[in-house]
């Protein structure tokens, strides 16, 4: 099994700028993809950022300019570091990651339990 687990969450100031890890652990042979999505009360779950495994990433036009995702694939942690919170910013943001495990064949996609990012003065 591969689980992913995130940290960092909170509450933060508008302005603030926190870091969000996932670590992703289990049986792992090498992870592509890996994801930061958010879904805010009452809305659907978007796509915040995401990277490949070389390091290519892409944004949401919301975030471009003031999040950064970047990984570390020795410890298969996806880090999202944000600036500029707003209070729009407020969400439960999820890690996701496309592994491919060294026990079953295939590329499964994993989510993480969430944390919860609150933007308030």
């Amino acid at each position: 099994q591969v689980q992913l687990v995130e940290s960092g969450g909170g509450l933060v100031q508008p302005g603030g700028s926190p870091r969000l890890s996932c670590r992703a652990s289990g049986s792992i042979f090498t992870i592509f993809f890996m994801r930061w999505y958010r879904q805010a009360p009452g809305k659907q779950r978007e796509l915040v950022a995401e990277i490949d495994s070389g390091g290519n990433t892409n944004y949401a036009d919301s975030v471009a300019g003031r999040f950064t995702i970047s990984r570390d694939n020795a410890k298969n942690t996806v880090y999202l570091s944000m600036n500029s919170l707003k209070p729009e910013d407020t969400a439960v943001y999820y890690c996701n990651a496309d592994v491919l495990r060294n026990d079953v064949a295939g590329v499964v996609n994993y989510w993480g339990q969430g944390t919860q990012v609150t933007v308030s003065s």
